[in-house]
């Protein structure tokens, strides 16, 4: 087995708890167990109560609350936002429209996310879908995944793949090569060996690994990945096939091939904030749990030895005021932007450990809502297209319910989500909410000619819907969205410890074994609580011991 990736990265500390250990290496993506165990929660209480500070309030910083509460500790958690959920934020305009920061999909192998959502009382709340990923081409084609079959992993796979309508022959035939000779293949009968495979093609791009056959047959398998692949790449990184890194698809891939469930998808039937924020909010104010809002964090307050190299995290700078808060321990809970402005510029100096964190990028995306007086994926039956009369919520609307692909469109993915997620998006009289996400070809254009552009690209998916008009839209910009999931970057990737001892991170980006992701974030979260827990008699010791600011031979804030 493949030995924790931890040590890969200079400094990077080991993780000691048993829980995080079991979170990464190969294990850990077949482990159905760790949906147990985020839904049991740590199964401990700490003997010495640590007082916890945690900045960010996205699923990781929320998912590690919980935890440490339940093991006893006096949490507090500070967002800079006005509200929770971090990437995966939601909210009402002034009109009550429920605005997202992108479209969240449920894989069926988000094993710990789904343990987390049985614990809060929300896992009922997703609403599954067809066992199919479905592509709509210009000129209304459409070519899908259907991995609806008798028999299970590999083999509904395999069908899959085989009988696309998405791809040509020639193109299947450039499939099999590479899929047949492929890490896949060798883990159907040695899992660990498939990994260790997939972990060595990090420092290539997937079109670099996948071209690697063509031989003579040079842009054989263009085809395939232009058609399919990259609408598969952009929808999990929002880079294309020539940019991200090989290891990032396979591992997808991987989980697919193995497990059936894996590419399962569920959607909320509502927002995030009501169906999945909402529930982990109320667990933590059940648990004493203190969730400040729109409350920056302005320094991280930390001792120095007299070479002025940080020794000990004393506690944290918040608001307007400048108010210090003292922690036993400080997580920094945020995504890969707000690390970047927290850390102290001596912890990176000092520690090649955060250095390398700035050596991480993200790419840009915009979400684009548009609202229509009629039903856009609905191509067979004009009536039914334009019917929005009566109640048709529940997903009674036409069209196609679950998430969609296109290659022809700038879009990497997207979602009617008057039906697939109707218990919010859906408004009588009026018909489809199509949730799209646009990547960075789009991001510099205005907000009106990204909707333009946006209803045009849809037109040409669905040419019956140049029928209907427009009534609503909305656009989000995130400027900084995923870290930028390119060839060499995983090494980069920080574990949860640090080598400050009372100083932790979390968030998708850190190191977890996933991509950035909610189940990457909900695993750091859980990991980060571990380690925590693992070590918190050694934390209320150092705490103890430290001496009074005023007195310690250096502070810095």
């Amino acid at each position: 087995m493949q030995p924790l990736r931890a040590s890969m990265v200079a400094e990077a500390p080991t993780l000691t708890s048993d829980g995080a250990k079991a979170q990464i290496g190969n294990g850990a993506f077949l482990n159905k167990a760790l949906s147990g165990r985020a839904k049991s929660g740590p199964g401990v209480v700490s003997k010495s109560k640590l007082k916890i500070g945690i900045v960010g309030a996205g699923l990781a910083g929320m998912v590690a609350a919980m935890d440490l509460a339940d093991a006893g500790h006096d949490v507090e958690i500070f967002e800079l936002r006005p509200f929770v959920g971090g990437k995966v934020s939601s909210w009402l305009d002034k009109d009550g429209n429920h605005i997202e920061m992108g479209l969240h999909v449920f894989f069926g192998c988000y094993y710990n996310l789904f343990g987390i959502m049985e614990r809060t009382g929300s896992f009922d709340l997703l609403r599954l879908k067809e066992h199919t990923h479905t592509f709509i081409n210009n000129g209304g084609g459409i070519g899908a995944l259907d991995f609806r079959f008798p028999i299970g992993a590999p083999v509904s796979g395999l069908q899959a793949f085989a009988r696309t309508e998405q791809i040509g022959v020639s193109d299947k035939l450039a499939n099999a090569l590479r899929l047949g000779t492929s890490p896949i293949v060798r883990a159907l009968v040695d899992f660990d060996g498939g990994m260790d495979m997939v972990r060595e093609l990090d420092d290539i791009t997937f079109t670099e690994w996948f071209t690697q056959l063509e031989g003579p047959f040079k842009g054989s398998a263009r085809g395939s990945i232009d058609r399919m692949w990259d609408p598969i790449a952009y929808a999990l990184g929002f880079i294309d096939c020539d940019h991200i890194s090989a290891r990032c698809m396979l591992t997808i891939f991987m989980l697919f091939a193995i497990r059936t469930e894996a590419s399962v998808l569920r959607m909320l039937e509502g927002s995030p904030q009501t169906y999945l924020h909402d529930p982990i909010l109320r667990y933590l104010d059940e648990r004493g749990v203190k969730v400040n809002l729109r409350t920056a964090v302005r320094d991280i307050v930390h001792d120095t030895d007299a070479s002025g190299k940080p020794t000990r995290v004393r506690g944290i700078v918040v608001g307007g005021n400048n108010e210090l808060k003292e922690y036993d321990c400080v997580i920094a809970a945020c995504d890969l932007p707000g690390i970047k402005k927290v850390l102290p510029e001596s912890f990176r100096s000092s520690y090649k450990f955060f250095d390398n964190i700035y050596k991480l990028d993200c790419v840009p995306i915009a979400t684009v809502q548009v609202r229509f007086d009629g039903w856009v994926t609905e191509m067979q039956d004009m009536e039914k297209m334009k019917d929005v009369s009566g109640d048709q919520s529940d997903g009674r609307g036409a069209g196609i319910d679950n998430l969609l692909y296109s290659a022809d469109a700038e879009f990497s993915c997207f979602a009617d989500m008057a039906l697939t997620s109707p218990g919010e998006y859906y408004k009588k009289g009026e018909g489809s909410l199509i949730q799209a996400v646009f990547d960075s070809r789009a991001f510099e254009r205005s907000e009106e000619q990204i909707v333009a552009d946006c209803i045009k690209q849809l037109n040409d998916l669905f040419p019956s819907s140049k029928a209907l008009k427009c009534t609503w839209s909305s656009v989000v910009k995130l400027g900084q969205s995923l870290y930028r999931e390119a060839p060499g970057m995983d090494k980069y990737r920080p574990t949860q410890a640090t080598p400050i001892d009372n100083f932790f991170l979390a968030g998708s980006y850190t190191y977890q074994d996933y991509i950035d992701s909610m189940e990457g974030a909900t695993k750091s979260g859980l990991m980060v609580a571990d380690e925590v827990i693992a070590r918190a008699e050694e934390l209320a010791a150092q705490a103890r011991n430290a001496k009074p600011r005023k007195e310690a031979a250096g502070t810095a804030a």
